[in-house]
């Protein structure tokens, strides 16, 4: 039975809590109270489903950076049973392009800065309704519309009904629109919500990107779900985010390792009161011991997780108790998800042996847009592949080998660049690393590192160090030394470009 959905998540808070803040923008300081979230959305529902005669199920595509406005469409969404695709705008012309066509939008509402980028499509000039954000934010003016409260009858929505079209970074090939629907939202939020302490009362700033599962969905739609209070801001600056933290009284804060690193290398983070944080969530990549010990300090736990565009993405969770003791792990999985560790074969691993993690939920996708090939290779009996090797310990709690793409074959043994990343940051002189496969006459393919320095070492001291800790077909070949690695849009090494510069 595919399960009906009625959820308007902002009607019932504006019953509940009309008055409190639900979003503020840093930039401007312009806010939004629960109650003039509802009636704006409400509003913009009418409008985009009479005078624009958009009917459940067709879809909206976003160029923006975060905004109130963002937030506004995504509560009429919810109100409506159309389908939110942000689409990610530090992409060029002919990849927004590719988006655009495979998406097929009847709307386009695109930040005026960014107008040119969609004018220079082909796509784009095919859609029939094209809104900017700056008309958006008119027709969105509180002032003028507070006294309008007109309620909207919602539009039912079953189960695997899209709220978004959530397209992959594509590094191995065009990008792929993973279908988030109604149910996947609501189970995200539940599983967030038993696993942090998120409530009324809870704080936090958003400045991932609005183009990315984390942007919406680590922590910013449960918030909305919870009645919390979210700061937005349109990009992520340290001494920005340090500040904020402290006056907005944050009580959960998300970023990558890299993100952390630049806050804690702030000159004021020294004299900063943290007081309000309960913790700091962590995904994205394992975050250097070292550098949990340096939040610690600083009273903040920090709480690793692990999660995937296509399932939750709140998957795991390792409670800060545990950050020292089980160092390097993403915990254990959250109370509604299902996990399963196979062999090549599909037959389930052993404890401590390494494996492709499966996913099975009500927080997995049903698929890829208008992709199937795609769809049945990820899906498979009822599982998701989700293409990462994990190892899970006998108090079930799991760790990331890698992803199955980022392992080479050196002499015929499987290397996974993570395991020798995790111990090159190890060393006192390197802040960070990263590891490629590169080809090599006599074994095939061996380790290239790239490493950033802290202070002096040469590459035969790097190889060294790796020589005491790993097996000698896992140390690297050659070293290379870098002033930073690469990073794609939410933080993570860009390892196709790695590769390309190696070419």
């Amino acid at each position: 039975m595919n399960e009906v959905y009625t959820q308007d998540w902002t009607q019932k808070w504006a019953v509940y809590s009309p008055d409190k803040i639900a979003v503020k923008e840093y930039e401007s300081g312009r806010t939004l109270t629960y109650g003039e979230l509802n009636r704006l959305a409400n509003r913009l529902a009418h409008h985009l489903t009479h005078e624009l005669e958009l009917v459940k199920g067709e879809r909206i595509a976003v160029l923006a950076e975060n905004c109130l406005e963002y937030i506004i469409l995504f509560a009429a969404v919810q109100k409506t049973g159309l389908i939110l695709v942000p689409l990610n705008y530090r992409l060029a012309s002919a990849e927004i392009d590719y988006l655009l066509q495979n998406a097929e939008p009847k709307m386009v509402v695109g930040e005026q800065k960014y107008q040119a980028t969609l004018a220079a499509t082909k796509a784009f000039h095919q859609v029939s309704i094209q809104w900017s954000i700056e008309e958006l934010r008119v027709f969105c003016d509180k002032e003028q519309w507070k006294k309008e409260d007109h309620g909207f009858p919602i539009i039912p929505v079953s189960a695997d009904d899209p709220v978004f079209i959530l397209y992959t970074s594509g590094t191995t090939g065009f990008p792929k629109g993973a279908l988030y629907t109604h149910q996947m939202l609501f189970w995200n939020s539940i599983n967030t919500s038993m696993s942090l302490l998120i409530n009324t009362e809870s704080r936090t700033i958003n400045c991932m990107p609005p183009f990315h599962t984390g942007g919406w969905n680590v922590l910013t739609t449960p918030f909305l779900h919870h009645g919390g209070y979210t700061c937005l801001m349109k990009k992520f600056d340290p001494a920005a985010v340090l500040q904020l933290l402290q006056a907005e009284s944050a009580t959960i804060f998300m970023g990558v390792p890299t993100m952390l690193k630049m806050i804690a290398d702030e000159a004021a983070f020294d004299q900063a009161d943290f007081s309000s944080l309960y913790y700091i969530i962590v995904g994205g990549e394992p975050m250097p011991v070292p550098l949990i010990e340096q939040w610690d300090e600083k009273g903040v736990a920090i709480r690793q997780g692990f999660g995937m565009t296509e399932v939750g993405p709140n998957l795991t969770s390792l409670h800060q108790d545990d950050a020292i003791r089980k160092k390097g792990s993403i915990g254990r999985p959250n109370f509604y998800v299902q996990i399963r560790i196979v062999d090549e074969k599909g037959a389930d691993v052993p404890t401590g042996q390494s494996g492709e993690l499966l996913l099975k939920g009500p927080m997995v996708t049903p698929g890829y847009w208008r992709n199937e090939a795609a769809t049945q290779k990820a899906l498979q009996d009822g599982w998701f592949h989700s293409g990462d090797m994990l190892v899970q310990d006998e108090e079930g709690y799991l760790f990331v080998v890698d992803r199955i793409k980022n392992m080479f074959i050196s002499g015929g043994e499987n290397v996974y660049p993570a395991q020798i990343e995790r111990i090159l940051v190890q060393h006192e002189c390197i802040s960070e690393a990263a590891v490629i496969g590169v080809r090599d006459e006599k074994w095939g393919e061996v380790g290239q590192a790239f490493v950033v320095k802290k202070a002096e070492v040469t590459a035969e001291e790097v190889i060294g160090f790796c020589k005491e800790q790993l097996a000698k077909f896992k140390v690297p070949k050659y070293v290379v030394f870098v002033e930073e690695l690469p990073k794609n849009d939410t933080g993570k090494i860009d390892r196709k470009k790695l590769k390309t510069e190696r070419e």
